[in-house]
């Protein structure tokens, strides 16, 4: 992935065919042009979820059309960091009552989910064009 920046504080990153944009809120010198990388951080977590709960339920041939995941978190006021992100996957009445566990762990393996719960070790470095 590389990394670009530009102009004000859009950043762009550019991974295999795909182009992801980031800017800032305008309350934080942005335009607001696009999510904020925290925002798409958040995002990731939340689709993340999604797609194995899809793929759960198309293995099963349960329709997702009524089916909506919501993703709120609570956060440490000093730091302003999530100290509970909680992921809220709603089903309609009609959903088959013995999936319901299973839905939520096929949830929990999301590997967004999974390298949060285990970081990685971190390196930042600087070299020469």
């Amino acid at each position: 992935m590389d990394v670009t920046f530009d102009g004000g504080k859009v950043i762009t990153a550019h991974l295999h065919e795909h182009t992801i944009r980031t800017d800032q809120p305008v309350k934080e010198g942005g335009e607001n042009s696009a999510p904020s990388p925290f925002e798409l951080f958040l995002a990731s977590i939340g689709t993340c979820a999604g797609i194995y709960v899809k793929s759960f339920c198309d293995q099963r041939k349960i329709a997702t059309d009524n089916i909506k995941i919501v993703q709120t978190a609570e956060y440490n006021r000093e730091t302003g960091l999530p100290t509970n992100i909680k992921i809220d996957i709603q089903v309609p009445a009609d959903f088959p009552e013995k999936y319901k566990e299973a839905v939520i762990n096929a949830a929990d393996l999301c590997k967004v989910k999974k390298t949060i719960a285990n970081p990685p070790k971190f390196e930042v470095i600087t070299s020469i064009l």
